[in-house]
């Protein structure tokens, strides 16, 4: 078994900045009506970030092992909170746009099926407590248009 470790600092009020041992400093904030300076994520966003990034690595790796002629990739997350206290996801939503020419949709089924079954930890840890959705779109040549909106 192998362990995990973080350090959470404060910089002022409920900012934060966070790191692990192997990672840069992570800035996490909240509203200026709740004490924070909006200078970074909020702490529920990173759960969204990490699902995300832990799916996407997957998705990747096993499309790569199966020489899928992928010329980018790109996760939208969307999660409904509660409105009662804790705010906790009650469901989450995974879209996976894949960009590129010859994409088998049959090998981009697999390749989510497998992550959220089997190697995603974050889904893991989720998947008792939150709907967990996936969807997935393959586009052709997009990707040079692309922007982070």
């Amino acid at each position: 078994m192998s362990s995990k470790n973080a350090v959470v600092r404060q910089i002022q009020g409920i900012s934060f900045a966070a790191k692990t041992e192997n990672g840069p400093w992570v800035v996490m904030d909240g509203p200026e009506t709740f004490g924070g300076s909006d200078g970074g994520a909020r702490p529920k966003e990173l759960l969204l970030f990490a699902l995300g990034g832990c799916t996407g690595s997957d998705v990747v790796s096993i499309l790569k092992k199966k020489r899928v002629p992928l010329e980018g990739f790109e996760i939208r997350l969307s999660g409904e909170v509660r409105d009662e206290h804790p705010q906790v996801f009650t469901s989450i939503h995974v879209e996976c746009n894949f960009y590129g020419t010859d994409i088998p949709a049959a090998d981009v089924e697999r390749a989510i099926e497998l992550s959220t079954t089997k190697y995603c930890s974050i889904t893991a840890m989720l998947r008792e407590s939150v709907q967990i959705t996936h969807s997935y779109q393959i586009k052709e040549r997009e990707l040079a248009t692309r922007r982070l909106a």
